[in-house]
Order: structure tokens, then C-alpha cells, then sequence
């Protein structure tokens, strides 16, 4: 048995259960954070993803690590030194949320696994969302993150992308710059305080990446949002991404998306051809 594995053994949290009144207002933010064109909120139903700003949790300032990530939490593993990577998730829509309404959301360990990659080992984790309103299920997400335990020397190896824009023959395209401002709004309409997204100095000197880094969810929606504003007539029902490597303030990239009947195949790109973001939004 390995150390980490070590680490998580009787580690099995339960459910959590949690509500939200979903007031316009985080909407109307992110909005403007998005530059989402108006009207976004069609019957007063959230977009896909959008759920993002609401429930979120603000733990007391001092239950903050070094990092500005919570320190503990329920499904946070038992990893010694703890460093988190958001991969990627799924999202199944059977009737979008919608605003001025209470809400419910439950939680739970979905599944956990320990493996070994050329930065050592890691521990996969997917946690599992079912979310309810007006008696009735509404969504089904499942999130995975990826946690290693200390420092990794593979993170020196990113380079500063090249400062010119990506090119691509995709029917849907949208450029994007994710600068330190939009980056630090973000953070706050997510309570997410993790320092790599807006401490500069903090993001090149302990992490050692070469910039601040652009939230993966943002990037998520950016594919869905792209995909949504080009198919407005057909609801969203899937959306399955998945971050491949991390892009950095001041990076100029490219999100793409091909249509066919029922789905639609987004990337986000960085030059010359790098695709650092995939998704499959499929339509009702």
C-alpha cells in the first residue's frame, strides 16, 4: 500500500445536503463578467452551468491553507500537503434551475482512486451533485479533481504561450484573453480564493507556473456559452468537458465549436494548435 493510499484508507464522508434561494443577482454579475448578451435568463432559467455562482461556501478566513484553498472540507481527501487541479466533469439537464426560487443540492463521494502519473502519484477524486427544485430532480453533475500530495517538478516546464492568436476552420468561434481583472471577479462570484488565479508573485514564486492561471470552470463555460448563444432554439440537455492543461493570464486563445444535428464538438485552443480545453455539448 502506498503512502497516499495510506492516507485515504477509512476515508468514506457522507452526503451533504444544502440550499440556495437563487436570487437574480449572482446571475446578472456573472453576466457581466461573461459579457453575456442580453437576455440571458430566458423564462428566468439559469444556463447550463450558471449554478456555478450559488451554493457556494465561505469558510472562516483562518480555515484557509497557505494557498487560499480550504484547508479541510467534506470531500476534500486526507492528503498530506494537498495541491488540487480541477479536471474536468459532466452535466446532465433534465429542466434547468431557475432563479428566485429555493433550491437543494446533495453531495456525495462518487468514487476515489489512486494512481500514478509521471509527476508521481495522485489521488482522483469525483464527487457526484444531484440538484432539485419544486419537488422534482433537475441535474445531475459529477465533478472530478485531482490532488497530489507535496511539491511537483513538472510545473517549471510551462512556458509563457506564444502571444498571437490561434487559428481554426471550426463554424463557431469566439476569442478570449482572461486578464487579471475578469480573473479576479470570477474568483469572487465562486468564492473560490485559491492565490494562483489573482497573487501573481505567489502563482510564479510557490507554484511556479509562469502567470496567473485562468479558471478551468471558466473555461468550461466559455464552451457552453459559445454553444448556446449559436444554437439558442435547442436547449442545452449535456455538457462533458475536460481540461488538458492550464492557461494563463494574458494568453490569447481561441474557443471553437463544430455543430451537427444533435451535438456540438468546442475547444478552447492556444497557439499555434494547442487544445488546452474539450468539450461535447449535446442538445435537447
Amino acid at each position: 500500500m502506498s503512502d497516499l493510499e495510506a492516507s485515504l484508507k477509512g476515508w468514506d464522508p457522507d452526503p451533504v445536503t444544502s440550499s440556495d434561494a437563487l436570487s437574480p443577482d449572482p446571475a446578472l454579475a456573472l453576466a457581466a463578467v461573461l459579457e453575456t448578451p442580453r437576455p440571458f435568463l430566458v423564462d428566468g432559467e439559469l444556463p447550463p452551468l450558471w449554478h456555478w455562482v450559488y451554493f457556494l461556501d465561505w469558510p472562516a478566513h483562518g480555515d484557509l491553507g497557505a494557498d487560499g484553498h480550504p484547508a479541510h472540507g467534506r470531500f476534500l481527501p486526507p492528503v498530506p500537503n494537498r495541491r488540487r487541479m480541477f479536471a474536468g466533469g459532466r452535466l446532465t439537464i433534465t429542466r434547468p434551475l431557475r432563479v428566485d426560487g429555493v433550491a437543494e443540492r446533495t453531495s456525495s463521494l462518487s468514487h476515489v482512486a489512486v494512481k500514478r502519473g509521471r509527476s508521481g502519484e495522485m489521488v482522483f477524486v469525483t464527487v457526484r451533485s444531484e440538484f432539485r427544485q419544486e419537488g422534482g430532480l433537475r441535474m445531475v453533475e459529477e465533478q472530478d479533481y485531482v490532488y497530489r500530495s507535496g511539491e511537483s517538478e513538472t510545473r517549471s516546464s510551462y512556458a509563457t504561450a506564444p502571444r498571437q492568436w490561434p487559428e481554426a476552420a471550426a463554424a463557431w468561434q469566439q476569442r478570449f484573453t482572461g486578464d487579471s481583472v475578469r480573473l479576479f471577479r470570477f474568483s469572487a462570484l465562486t468564492a473560490n480564493a485559491h492565490r494562483i488565479h489573482y497573487d501573481e508573485p505567489y502563482a510564479r514564486e510557490v507554484e511556479r507556473y509562469p502567470g496567473l492561471v485562468v479558471h478551468g470552470p471558466l473555461l468550461a463555460m466559455l464552451m457552453t456559452e459559445l454553444a448556446r448563444r449559436n444554437r439558442a432554439e435547442s436547449p442545452i440537455s449535456t455538457v462533458d468537458y475536460r481540461l488538458r492543461r492550464p492557461v494563463f493570464a494574458g494568453t490569447p486563445t481561441l474557443v471553437t465549436g463544430t455543430p451537427d444535428e444533435d451535438s456540438a464538438e468546442m475547444t478552447v485552443l492556444s497557439a499555434p494548435d494547442t487544445v488546452v480545453a474539450q468539450a461535447k455539448v449535446g442538445f435537447a
